[in-house]
């Protein structure tokens, strides 16, 4: 059984992340504009992630890779899934940097394979960045409660609620409630890129044609909180969070 990250640990990895991910950047030639209109991500946010400042989901982390020509596991160190069972004492939980995301990867790697699941805890007042990627995703509610917003579509889900939608449109989640929110979260997309045959890792964008990107952050959703009723999809209350 892996040893779960502790907070020494979390500290050092954050700051490595974002050192890597500037080195492979600079080593390229490309701006930080570039990278975030690659990645469907902020500028903001990608001067943050080099910086240590804050850490980027395995979503996102993906999509910068991607930008860099280079998987995932080149920048972090995620657990393998070599076992089709996993027993509930022995997953190990990790985390992306000082991600206030928790992760318990119980899918597993074999050829041809095309689903990854992990179960997700998100802690109170979490907001994930806005993203969009290829594939699509599906979440189910194992506890607590979580606001999803898709292209300006908002959904409250709780304990017993699932939303399957294309990745491809902008999205982000919240956990608007006081208490730690559970979900089984499984999508197309290789965060952990360990299938073989990989045909998804991109050229170093500076080895691409000029093309013209929509970065998620230009479709910012509501910041409003959402109401307190099930299943309503209309805008929340403003908050100031950042």
């Amino acid at each position: 059984m892996e040893k779960p990250l502790g907070p020494d640990d979390v500290r050092q990895d954050q700051t490595i992340l974002g050192e890597r991910l500037r080195e492979r950047r600079q080593a390229l030639g490309l701006t930080l504009k570039q990278v975030a209109d690659g990645a469907s991500l902020s500028v903001g946010f990608i001067s943050q992630i080099e910086r240590g400042i804050t850490t980027p989901s395995l979503s996102s982390l993906v999509n910068v890779s991607r930008v860099l020509g280079q998987q995932v596991s080149s920048f972090l160190s995620l657990p393998a899934g070599t076992a089709s069972l996993t027993r509930l004492d022995q997953r190990p939980h990790y985390a992306v940097g000082s991600s206030a995301l928790v992760y318990e990867r119980i899918s597993a790697a074999f050829p041809g394979y095309q689903l990854t699941t992990v179960i997700i805890h998100q802690p109170p007042g979490y907001r994930s960045e806005l993203i969009a990627h290829d594939g699509e995703e599906l979440f189910y509610m194992l506890s607590g409660a979580m606001t999803v917003e898709v292209e300006g579509e908002v959904f409250v889900l709780e304990a017993g609620d699932s939303l399957h939608f294309s990745s491809q449109k902008v999205h982000t989640t919240w956990n608007h409630t006081d208490a730690e929110a559970v979900l089984l979260h499984t999508c197309t997309m290789d965060v952990f890129g360990d299938r073989e045959g990989r045909q998804d890792v991109a050229t170093p964008l500076a080895a691409q044609p000029a093309r013209t990107t929509t970065r998620a952050a230009d479709a910012a959703p509501s910041r409003r909180r959402p109401p307190a009723s099930h299943h309503q999809t209309h805008a929340p209350e403003e908050t100031t969070d950042g």
